[in-house]
């Protein structure tokens, strides 16, 4: 299982992003959940406010959800120089939490299949498993 991890929409300064708002990025990555659904990958979206202590609270709590053995870390969180300490914060935690973790990222929310399939194709989809059951869980805080 992977660990889809990433700024909550609402934890974005847009004034970086002409063009971007909460809601368009909110639509991207429910699009992207999808599409990674669709195509039979095992996630759990976690998204993470800004504040160091809540994100890591966050993450402790989605990765006791269930266990993971990668971790796509999201363009928003790695590459506003802002975020810097906290996602160095993150990985150190996810190393400590998952020994043996694996890493992939992405560039945008339309990007994180690519980087989930440099990992591993996803697994078949048995008769027995029906994409709508709940095979994408998600674990979100809104600040």
């Amino acid at each position: 299982m992977t660990l889809s991890l990433g700024l909550h929409p609402s934890a974005i300064d847009y004034s970086r992003y002409p063009g971007l708002d909460e809601e368009t990025l909110t639509a991207r990555i429910a699009a992207g959940e999808a599409a990674l659904h669709e195509a039979g990958f095992d996630i759990v979206a976690c998204q993470v406010s800004a504040d160091p202590d809540e994100a890591e609270k966050k993450v402790r709590e989605c990765v006791a959800a269930r266990p993971v053995e990668a971790v796509m870390i999201g363009a928003g969180l790695r590459m506003a120089p802002d975020h810097t300490l906290l996602f160095e914060r993150l990985v150190n935690l996810l190393i400590r939490l998952v020994p043996g973790i694996v890493f992939c990222f992405n560039t945008s929310p339309e990007t994180t299949i690519d980087a989930l399939r440099r990992l591993a194709p996803p697994p078949p989809l048995t008769p027995q498993q029906d994409p709508a059951d709940g095979h994408l869980q998600t674990c979100r805080s809104q600040r």
